[in-house]
């Protein structure tokens, strides 16, 4: 197995926003914000190399929706996920799996691509099976009003329009055979069946962090979005994942962390905290 780092781009978001109730003050140690209260953050996925099997742990915004849109989220850097994965030597073509943690837009919608000569949406990825599981399809495609802004038609519905969609279930055993290295942790403080994937590689483990914990800002227990539909459930989702990962010396992968690709933890007085921050290429 060989893991790489696909970066498709960075975008803005409102610090506040992604700190929930901690100061200004003491997020902003981490995550500087600019004029406008804004931090930048990475849209950073993971794509594992197994065997004749090729997954890509989410795709990031995509750059089909409106220049409005776009307008919000303020999109910048140099890197895209087709730049990313030609760097490493791949074309979209090439993955057979897209794996989806959730299905909030900034995390799928690079999955979705818009055909001009068919004035239709298709996937983008035209030779994968897509991953999401029945409980946050359910969850996406009938939203509360709250979360509704983060799940667009355009990039889910096509999805199972397609025929290429999966949808995973309760059976472990099922996930077990779908995916034989990586464990599956889900989450339901940010969003209904966030899925958390544990990759068993080399003598560690290393865990896709998605939304559970955005960046090393997020590690102490407070730090919870303002975006979480559950913050209490996220505390206690958190509380025991980082016990679980001092104990099991896991190595934590941020997607959305604008600097740091990976880090380990450790047990202080002050509870657990940040040991050392490396790239994924250092495991």
């Amino acid at each position: 197995m060989k893991l790489h780092v696909i970066n498709t781009g960075y975008f803005k978001l409102d610090g506040g926003a992604m700190f929930g109730v901690v100061p200004k003050a003491l997020w902003s140690r981490t995550n500087p914000a600019d004029s406008k209260n804004l931090c930048t953050w990475a849209m950073r996925s993971l794509l594992i190399e197994d065997g004749k099997r090729l997954m890509l742990i989410d795709c990031g915004i995509g750059n089909k929706q409106s220049e409005k849109f776009f307008s919000h989220y303020y999109l910048h850097g140099d890197v895209s996920l087709d730049i990313s994965l030609a760097e490493k030597g791949f074309h979209r073509d090439d993955i057979t799996d897209v794996f989806l943690t959730h299905l909030h837009f900034d995390h799928c919608g690079g999955a979705i691509e818009y055909d001009r000569s068919k004035d239709a949406f298709r996937p983008a990825f035209k030779n994968a099976h897509y991953w999401s599981n029945s409980a946050h399809w359910k969850w996406a495609t009938e939203p509360n009003k709250r979360e509704k802004a983060s799940f667009l038609s355009e990039n889910i519905l096509p999805l199972m329009e397609s025929g290429q969609l999966n949808l995973l279930n309760d059976d472990e055993q099922y996930r077990m055979n779908a995916f034989p290295d990586i464990d599956l942790l889900f989450v339901y403080g940010h969003t209904e069946a966030q899925m958390i994937p544990h990759i068993m590689y080399k003598d560690t483990t290393i865990v896709f962090m998605a939304d559970l914990l955005p960046s090393i800002g997020h590690i102490p227990l407070p730090y919870v979005m303002g975006y979480d539909t559950r913050p209490l459930r996220t505390l206690d989702e958190k509380e025991r994942f980082l016990k679980a990962a001092v104990q099991g010396k896991y190595t934590l992968f941020f997607q959305h962390d604008p600097v740091n690709e990976c880090c380990t933890l450790e047990n202080t007085d002050k509870g657990v905290r940040l040991l050392e921050t490396f790239p994924l290429s250092a495991v």
